[in-house]
């Protein structure tokens, strides 16, 4: 969350803000209620000295036999007792409200981020790969197409065995996802992040640390209510992203400046409600329900937290690099950041078919394959993330950062489109191929079952 203090001396900074994000949050109230809260605090303060005053008096008008005084003062006592507890019930009652309302404002972007409406604000910085682009075939078979020919993506059964938007991976498809995963955690090794492999359910505690409730909650998957309800109490969500469990690995602790930089990299499942934005991206696997993910997650003193956004980007692009995908780099504008970004770079990889009128002059399409953004104290804040600048000093918040390193669907998509031959096989990038026992082409199964038969050879 933002600083409550910075709210309350620079309001007209956060409602700039939240007007150049397009937010709909009630900031007067929250102001309102901020004063109120004050005012209380300020008074219980005050009457709580005259009490001290009053009751220390006691004892010396008893023992001076002023009895009808001390009588008075002990009533006096009282009295301003019940005034102070009725002024902390009421401040209390504030403070959870102040609270759950912190918790709904947004991250104020930094000031080098472009003010903008919505993606089509957003700045494109530099485009790689396009130098040299491989020779394509006369028509790109989109990826769906494509894994359905080649028996390696069943979408059909996924969503007979589970539902829409949940997909298997078969064959040389399974294959090349394992080889994806594997490639990505070795790159990142050589640029010194430590290895984390995360529980997948995580607590509300720790979705609330990140950002993703209570704003979020209708887009994540949430866990309980089986057995007769016996489990309805975990309070556990399938985690949507591995930011979520690695980012909370430290909340509420104190790391040392010595432990800083912090880099740690986690392959997990992840799941979330966004099978398609109105009907939109119905086939294929660029929007699905499960998909797996490899993340970044840094952990830095805040003086150099802008500096390692753009080494963290740096880190993301090298896997795109190395499999010799064009891609593009884009920074966000104040409209289309996270609710908990201050900045962020967007990286999309080149996808060649299905023309969708946003792709480069090629043809093709973009497809976001990773998001680098700094969110500064925003999540430290709210997960209690803290480190300590000198042992002797006090502890403050610390900055997190993280990017995708990468996002697998959309990656095989661009791996089985952009290196598609003109036979309807895959060339295996060559980074791959040691993943992949040496394997240099795709050329797909022989699909099993009555419905591989044609009509003629069915009973």
């Amino acid at each position: 969350m933002i600083d409550r203090t910075m709210l309350r001396e620079n309001p007209e900074r956060v409602r700039t803000a939240l007007e150049n994000r397009g937010a709909d949050v009630d900031l007067e109230r929250i102001l309102d209620a901020d004063e109120e809260w004050r005012e209380l605090k300020a008074r219980g303060d005050n009457l709580r000295h005259q009490r001290n005053e009053v009751s220390s008096k006691i004892g010396e008008l008893k023992q001076a036999g002023e009895e009808e005084a001390a009588q008075e003062a002990i009533e006096r006592s009282q009295s301003l007792k019940a005034e102070i507890e009725e002024i902390e019930s009421r401040a209390n009652e504030l403070e959870v409200e102040l609270e759950e309302a912190m918790l709904e404002i947004p991250q104020v972007p930094d000031e080098s981020v472009p003010v903008g409406a919505d993606e089509s604000d957003n700045v494109e910085h530099r485009r790689w790969g396009f130098d040299d682009v491989r020779e394509l075939p006369d028509t790109v078979v989109p990826h769906y197409d494509l894994g359905e020919d080649l028996d390696i993506i069943d979408e059909a059964r996924g969503a007979k065995t589970t539902g829409a938007g949940f997909y298997f991976l078969k064959g040389d498809g399974a294959r090349l996802e394992h080889a994806l995963i594997q490639f990505m955690l070795d790159i990142h090794r050589e640029q010194d992040y430590v290895d984390v492999l995360p529980p997948v359910p995580v607590k509300s505690t720790s979705m609330r640390g990140t950002g993703q409730l209570p704003k979020f909650a209708d887009d994540a998957y949430r866990l309980g209510g089986s057995n007769e309800d016996e489990y309805e109490d975990d309070d556990l969500w399938l985690c949507p992203t591995a930011e979520v469990p690695v980012t909370n690995m430290y909340a509420d602790e104190i790391l040392l400046k010595d432990d800083l930089p912090l880099k740690h990299q986690a392959y997990t499942p992840n799941f979330r409600r966004e099978a398609g934005e109105h009907g939109t991206e119905t086939r294929g696997i660029v929007r699905v329900h499960q998909f797996n993910k490899v993340e970044l997650v840094n952990f830095v003193e805040p003086e150099t937290s802008f500096d390692r956004l753009e080494t963290l980007l740096g880190e993301a692009e090298a896997v795109l690099e190395r499999l010799g995908l064009p891609y593009r780099i884009l920074e966000l504008c104040t409209g289309d950041l996270t609710f908990a970004s201050a900045k962020t770079y967007d990286i999309e990889v080149w996808a060649p078919a299905d023309d969708m009128d946003d792709g480069p002059e090629e043809g093709g399409r973009w497809l976001e394959v990773s998001s680098a953004s700094n969110f500064k104290a925003f999540q430290a804040r709210r997960a209690g993330l803290r480190y300590r600048p000198e042992r002797h000093e006090s502890a403050e918040y610390l900055h997190t950062l993280n990017a995708s390193g990468l996002a697998l669907p959309r990656v095989m998509v661009a791996v089985l489109e952009y290196y598609q031959n003109e036979d309807g096989t895959v060339t295996v990038p060559e980074a791959l191929r040691p993943y992949m026992d040496g394997q240099e082409l795709i050329d797909g199964h022989s699909k099993v079952g009555e419905s591989a038969l044609g009509a003629g050879e069915r009973e």
